[in-house]
């Protein structure tokens, strides 16, 4: 490379940067509006329950997740309780954008930048990383109704619940170790790097500490993946599978601290898991199927046209049996007890829908980049996610204003 092509690059390079930290500034002004709004107004939100387990007091409900909290009081040194909190929330939510600017860049501009030249593509990148942390379940105009869906969130629920700050909170730690399994299935059975092995283990163990929620989905499609690679194999892989799940010992001794505190009962509560056939999710929604759909519509247009490419695409896949899984957990177990109209186990789909679509629209811009035309099949993908990121930005654009997640 000579010098004119690097002095190019570098000012590529500051310019994509400068665009990025203004996306980045706006959103995060709008999302502190959101989130210290929810404080103040009479919406449905635990931000009332958050406040008082950041300064230890009583708060009715057993948060054993520390990161999230830990951080808004640090922050509370200097504010007030409600705005620590919703500064909390921004900061981590703003994390997550930072960790999947990095990770396009990574995974998809060298093919972008070949087909667009300039700083074209990384400004691209930037706002399709900005825009996924807006999509939301596909939902029509108002007064229009679907048969079966008697709400627009509940029951089909959304890859970002803007009312839900410890999702929000847990997602740049739960990319980061959803990549970082990706990076590690390829290699592990002949042997990853330490680092990687710890860097896995630190994020997984940071999301399980924020938000557990990821990590019972994660655990359960890596655990049936690495069996499943084992048994094939034959155990001819069966040191490098212990040591890949090695990785997973801190998780599972928070996950069990976890547990003792949410999920054993106290006195005659029944506490502890249950296991059903949609029951709980039938509540809240009588077409179930449409309601998948509905969630989902973009990530099914790339599997349905795509299809060739998606087999052979590993962060793709595994983003798809993360849903499967998440799908499979929602659909048949729940809390027993009085958590169980809570439905709790539809925040672990909300990270499968989350990640189905970050791997989409990943192989989406690959195939663009390919593609020395457009064709009716991009025309279509690219519609399906435009829509998500309308629906989305009309939803925010309500919660906003006042109004009310469901």
């Amino acid at each position: 490379m000579n010098r004119a092509e690097e002095k190019n690059q570098r000012r590529n390079r500051i310019i994509d940067a400068a665009v990025f930290a203004v996306l980045l500034a706006a959103v995060s002004a709008v999302t502190l509006y959101l989130f210290y709004g929810q404080t103040q107004w009479d919406v449905d939100s635990d931000m009332e329950a958050y406040i008082l387990e950041m300064q230890g007091l009583e708060s009715g409900y057993s948060f054993p997740y520390p990161v999230f909290f830990k951080l808004a009081a640090l922050v509370h040194l200097f504010a007030s309780p409600a705005l620590s909190v919703a500064i909390a929330a921004m900061l981590l939510n703003g994390l997550g954008m930072v960790v999947t600017k990095l990770a396009f860049n990574y995974l998809a501009l060298p093919e972008l930048a070949a087909r667009i030249r300039g700083e074209a593509a990384r400004i691209i990148l930037s706002l399709l990383a900005v825009s996924l942390f807006f999509i939301s379940m596909l939902y029509p105009p108002g007064g229009i109704y679907l048969p079966g869906i008697k709400f627009r969130y509940v029951g089909v629920f959304s890859a970002n619940p803007f009312h839900n700050a410890t999702y929000m909170a847990a997602r740049p730690f739960a990319i980061l170790a959803f990549l970082w399994f990706v990076r590690l299935l390829p290699v592990y059975e002949k042997g990853g790097t330490k680092k990687d092995y710890l860097l896995f283990s630190l994020f997984l163990l940071a999301a399980t500490m924020t938000k557990p929620s990821f990590t019972l989905v994660l655990v359960s499609a890596a655990g049936l993946l690495m069996l499943y690679r084992l048994f094939r194999s034959g155990f001819r892989n069966f040191v490098p599978t212990v040591q890949l799940g090695l990785c997973f010992i801190p998780t599972f001794l928070d996950l069990l601290y976890q547990y003792k505190g949410v999920f054993v009962s106290e006195g005659e509560q029944e506490r502890g898991l249950g296991f059903c056939f949609g029951e709980v999710w039938a509540d809240y929604c009588d077409n179930i199927p449409l309601g998948i759909c509905l969630a989902v519509g973009f990530p099914l247009a790339v599997l349905t046209l795509n299809n060739r490419e998606c087999r052979k695409d590993t962060l793709l896949r595994f983003s798809w049996l993360l849903y499967l899984i998440s799908f499979a957990e929602a659909f048949f177990l729940y809390e027993k007890g009085f958590r169980k109209v809570d439905f709790n186990f539809s925040w672990g789909y909300m990270y499968g829908i989350f990640f189905c679509h970050f791997g989409s629209l990943l192989l989406l811009v690959r195939s663009t980049a390919k593609e020395k035309a457009w064709s009716i099949s991009l025309l279509i993908q690219w519609l399906a996610y435009f829509c998500h990121v309308v629906c989305g930005v009309f939803y925010f654009r309500d919660m906003f204003l006042g109004g009310t997640y469901y």
